[in-house]
């Protein structure tokens, strides 16, 4: 019996894409106030940057325009990416399923890897603290605790009083989000949306997911 069902955040419940967009709508009000270049095409610049290539895309953005940089003036553009205030929603289907668990009686809990306070802000913009009984983010616990390693999986478990085989894990992610199913007897659904940034990555030590969805409105069959 289900008792728990659990979520990874980006590219689950919220989409990874409309943060990174939120993010270099910040910077590019930022790099317009310093350098008087016009957001639209800062922003447009980003991310043509980013589809070309994800990494050192704000040391893409200086080159392009032919302005010397140094590696403060970088981290300064990276903590004002990751501490902004993002403008973002859940996905549609998140509140209708949360609404039906909690009808069901069953507890709901978030696992989120990524840097603490970028996860943090996004868990503020969708207010996930109303809507869910645990949330844990790893980076909280060190970086080594990021997924896979299972501990967050052993401390949601403890919160929420229920045993590993009652639990639901849902996530995107193939390099990390599936391979708790060789550690507990947890079951993994591996959620695949449109346009999601980790669709081509590859099964962590080759573990798949127990069951795969394209919506949470699928959910239901699994419960």
């Amino acid at each position: 019996m289900v008792k728990a069902v659990i979520f990874d955040l980006d590219d689950t419940l919220i989409s990874e894409k409309e943060y990174i967009k939120s993010g270099y709508k910040h910077i590019a009000a930022i790099i317009e106030e310093r350098l008087k270049i016009n957001k639209k095409q800062v922003f447009d610049d980003l991310i043509g940057l980013f589809k070309e290539n994800s990494q050192n895309v704000f040391n893409g953005l200086y080159e392009k325009y032919h302005i010397e940089y140094s590696n403060e003036m970088i981290l300064d553009l990276v903590k004002e990416y990751r501490g902004h205030n993002p403008n973002i929603q859940f996905y549609n289907d998140v509140l209708p399923c949360l609404d039906g668990l909690k009808r069901l009686g069953i507890k709901t809990g978030i696992i989120t890897d990524g840097y603490a306070i970028t996860q943090h802000q996004k868990l503020r913009a969708v207010e996930a603290n109303k809507y869910f009984d645990v949330i844990i983010v790893t980076d909280e616990l060190g970086r080594d605790y990021w997924k896979p390693h299972p501990k967050a999986f052993e401390l949601i478990r403890e919160k929420l009083k229920v045993n590993f085989d009652e639990m639901i894990y849902i996530g995107d992610n193939p390099e990390k989000d599936f391979y708790i199913r060789t550690i507990y007897p947890i079951k993994v659904i591996r959620i695949v949306r449109k346009d999601i940034v980790h669709s081509s990555k590859f099964y962590h030590k080759s573990i798949e997911e127990d069951y795969r969805i394209e919506s949470l409105e699928e959910l239901n069959k699994y419960l």
